[in-house]
């Protein structure tokens, strides 16, 4: 499904604001965000007719194009609400210019998401006719009964073998979820435990209380239990092959972000830091590589990894003379090996992941990661990491320092 025909674009235009229309003059001031609440109320679909929801920019209210130019930073822009972080889990949308009514518009087509309710900095957004408000509880049970017996991805799958009492929800109560909703809507939100379990997608329902894979992922206290795979095995290799000496080992279990917690120490502890007296006036430190590339790289490989039907970990081996990430899998989606990191092209095997590791703090935009790892190592004087695909995996290789 893509942005409508002009033809329909043109009704759509003329028959005025609706609950899949929303006009903008321009970008200016906060229409901005009032852009990106009416893309997550289109992908959260409240009245569930199924057909993309259109912003059009350059449009007055009466629905009558402004006759202003549709530049490449506009449109720049509208792309940018996919990818900025600030809704989550990130939307399908398609933007585009279109000449309507003898006049250039931008368009912005969002789909219906199949992982709602969708959130944008903290609120779950619907649209009821021509408004747009901040769901109910009702809007909420609506949204999450439609994710249950929708097509679902695999991370919001429930795992019939799991209790409530197998997720951490001390964590939960405490850390995620105030940094999953604002604080207004947390304090004005009288809605039960499971309730909010199910908003966030960490359980099928209120009234099923069965964890799904995203909640043993995020809140289990060990996921491995039910989801083997799901940790990463960090090597370090005293030479250039795998058959050469380890000097040291971890399997880092535990929820998500117990598991990049611990590969951050290991790649801190090992990126020895070599002091060079000789080339300059003052002494100069430099490290084998740069730190936050590589947490990009072991990130990425965590969020877009397959989890289902497969044991195998993310592999981190550090070998004398670069280090390799392997991630189970391999490219999914609309991303392949011609496009794969260029900036804002991403697809996601698990969307609902990706929206807890934005909500964790542990990813700041969507669809930036590789590029980001790219100009860190840049930035470091060092060889760009190589991706490639291989088969059912896909392998980040880095060289550091020599």
């Amino acid at each position: 499904m893509a942005i409508p025909s002009d033809d329909e674009l043109l009704r759509l235009l003329q028959g005025g604001e609706s609950h899949r229309v929303e006009f903008k003059e321009s970008l200016s001031g906060g229409a901005a965000n009032a852009v990106r609440e009416a893309a997550c109320a289109f992908a959260n679909d409240l009245p569930g007719g199924g057909l993309p929801g259109v912003v059009f920019v350059g449009v007055r209210n009466d629905g009558s194009p402004t006759g202003e130019p549709v530049t490449d930073e506009l449109l720049r822009q509208l792309a940018d609400v996919k990818t900025d972080g600030n809704i989550v889990p990130p939307p399908s949308l398609f933007v585009e210019k279109r000449l309507l009514a003898g006049s250039e518009v931008a368009v912005m087509a969002v789909l219906p998401s199949d992982s709602p309710p969708v959130r944008c900095r903290g609120r779950i957004h619907v649209r009821t006719g021509s408004r747009r408000g901040v769901a109910t509880e009702q809007d909420e049970r609506i949204l999450n009964e439609r994710r249950r017996h929708g097509q679902r991805p695999f991370d919001l799958d429930p795992i019939p073998s799991a209790k409530m009492s197998d997720l951490n929800l001390t964590f939960f109560e405490n850390d995620y979820l105030p940094q999953a909703f604002a604080p207004d809507v947390l304090e004005a939100n009288d809605r039960t435990r499971e309730q909010r379990l199910a908003s966030l997608k960490m359980i099928a329902s209120p009234d099923d209380p069965t964890p799904t894979v995203l909640g043993l992922l995020v809140l289990g206290k060990n996921p491995q239990d039910f989801i083997p795979g799901a940790y990463a095995l960090f090597l370090r290799i005293d030479g250039t092959e795998l058959s050469d000496p380890i000097i040291d080992s971890e399997e880092a279990k535990g929820a998500v972000l117990d598991v990049l917690r611990r590969l951050d120490d290991k790649l801190i502890s090992h990126n020895r830091v070599a002091v060079d007296l000789t080339s300059a006036s003052t002494e100069r430190r430099e490290s084998l590589y740069p730190v936050a590339a590589l947490q990009q790289i072991t990130r990425n490989a965590v969020m877009h990894r397959a989890y289902e039907a497969t044991n195998a970990p993310v592999r981190v081996t550090w070998f004398a003379d670069r280090i390799e990430v392997i991630s189970p899998g391999g490219l999914y989606g609309s991303v392949n090996e011609e496009n794969f990191g260029v900036p804002g092209v991403t697809d996601y095997r698990n969307p609902n992941l990706a929206e807890a590791m934005r909500t964790m703090g542990l990813v700041q935009r969507f669809g930036v990661g590789i590029a980001t790892a790219r100009r860190l190592f840049q930035e470091a004087g060092r060889p760009a990491p190589v991706f490639s695909d291989i088969g059912n995996f896909v392998k980040a290789e880095a060289r550091g320092a020599r």
